[in-house]
């Protein structure tokens, strides 16, 4: 039992690093909304996704846009 004990702690220690709280997320949208936003018109909400992976995790941000907005750059 001690064995099955160890690998269900492991389990937990493995999904509780990989997971990302509800406020931690909620900032990220919305910082990520924010830069989205300097750029393009958006249509609708942010999407947010984190998967675990080899080594480490993957982020996918997607949003539907209007426009993109188009703006020079002063020297």
């Amino acid at each position: 039992m001690r064995g099955e004990e160890l690998r269900r702690l492991e389990d937990l220690l493995r999904r509780d690093k990989a997971m990302i709280s509800e406020e931690c997320e909620a900032a990220a949208v919305r910082d990520f909304a924010h830069v989205a936003q300097e750029y393009f018109d958006l249509d609708g909400r942010v999407e947010f996704s984190l998967r675990e992976e080899k080594g480490g995790g993957v982020v996918t941000i997607s949003f539907r846009i209007v426009r993109v907005k188009n703006f020079t750059v002063l020297s």
